[in-house]
């Protein structure tokens, strides 16, 4: 399990960093889905969850990401797409079209799952 607290940018690119070289054996597209996602979760906890996250990424038959800030910042349950006139709101429509489940919970806040291809 790897665990990251996150309060900048520059700490998100360096966790992302560690992320994908744990990530032995993992298909380049499974890799590209967990950076994108966390890339994304992670972003929106910054600016809306009180400006530092919480990082945990654990690896088994799936993937497992949980991102939690330090206010309850809690996504919609449904996601949509945004105009193609908005500036924002694409990352949770693209973070759900990536993963294989989405929940919520006040003490892992935002957790992800994507099944590790072979």
């Amino acid at each position: 399990m790897m665990r990251f607290e996150i309060g900048s940018y520059t700490a998100l690119k360096e966790a992302l960093i560690r992320v994908c070289a744990e990530m032995n054996g993992a298909s380049p597209e499974v890799v590209f889905d967990c950076k994108l996602v966390i890339d994304e979760l992670v972003s929106n906890v910054l600016q809306h969850g009180g400006g530092r996250a919480v990082l945990t990424v654990e690896r088994g038959r799936a993937i497992r990401i949980s991102v939690r800030g330090e206010n309850k910042f809690r996504p919609p349950e449904k996601s949509t797409l945004s105009p193609a006139d908005a500036e924002r709101g694409r990352g949770l429509y693209l973070v759900d079209a990536l993963v294989a489940s989405r929940t919520y919970s006040d003490k892992d806040g935002i957790t992800v799952i994507i099944h590790d291809k072979p």
